[in-house]
């Protein structure tokens, strides 16, 4: 998926389950592609959510954005297991953790 310039503008939207269930999320991103979203972000504030955040990416059909916050270990983890995109606070992130990530990514 191309984003930015001149393509198509990309229709986003957040799962607003607990990440964590993962068969409620599951549901709520099969509406979301139903619905014709282009991508999702999916909150991601601890490992249990970031395990199924990993399962997730594998049965979705558009691509899953992990939205993380201060947690440079949960970004790097979803950056390796399957995440479309991270979306982070660069400012709340150790300089050489930040490092590491963008070199993943």
């Amino acid at each position: 998926m191309v984003l930015g310039g001149d393509a198509k503008i990309a229709v986003q939207t957040m799962t607003k389950t607990d990440t964590r269930d993962f068969t409620k999320t599951e549901r709520q991103i099969r509406r979301i592609e139903k619905a014709g979203a282009d991508l999702c972000r999916v909150a991601i504030p601890d490992f249990a959510a970031a395990e199924s955040f990993a399962k997730l990416t594998k049965v979705a059909k558009i691509p899953l954005v992990a939205d993380i916050h201060f947690n440079p270990n949960l970004a790097t983890f979803c950056a390796e297991n399957g995440a479309a995109k991270i979306r982070i606070n660069p400012g709340n992130f150790p300089r050489d953790s930040l490092k590491k990530l963008v070199k993943i990514c």
